[in-house]
């Protein structure tokens, strides 16, 4: 795309997790990373099918997050309930959410002390105008990948990573 043209797209919505255990993660995502409830729903596709491609596929969805900046939408199917299986952070089809904190030593500690599984600690780096970088990787009750970055703002200005 050429830099004077706009773009098709407007803005990111939503992200969204397909789960296994609803109340679980809802509670994780909640209580531990203190997002909120923002709304909840049932939906039932006709058998002839809707959007997802699944006909008849009977799911709930829990957004959570913080109104009017960002969701994440939590996933339930019902029927037919979803496959086991994650992917590994590297490999094709993995992806994960990252989120900005303000001191990242402070926000690792106290989810640790409530239990969430982290790879590492946290790196750290200088960066630009910022002054440091700070970056690491956990997972959620049922293996999402989650980033939690320091010092990058809200979109990063062209340095690498």
């Amino acid at each position: 795309m050429r830099m004077n043209q706009p773009s098709i797209i407007q803005g990111l919505h939503h992200v969204g997790l397909v789960v296994k255990d609803l109340d679980r993660m809802v509670k994780f995502y909640t209580q531990e990373l203190g997002l909120t409830i923002l709304r909840q729903m049932k939906s039932v596709a006709p058998v002839s099918g809707d959007h997802t491609g699944i006909p008849g596929a009977d799911r709930e969805l829990i957004f959570v997050g913080v109104e009017g900046i960002y969701q994440i939408e939590l996933v339930h199917y019902k029927n037919p309930p979803a496959r086991s299986g994650y992917l590994d952070k590297h490999q094709l089809g993995a992806s994960h959410i990252c989120f900005n904190v303000i001191d990242l030593r402070e926000t690792y500690r106290i989810l640790v002390e409530k239990g969430v599984h982290f790879v590492t600690e946290p790196k750290f780096r200088s960066w630009g105008k910022s002054g440091e970088l700070g970056i690491v990787y956990a997972q959620d009750p049922e293996g999402n990948w989650l980033e939690f970055v320091q010092g990058l703002g809200s979109f990063s200005g062209g340095e690498k990573i």
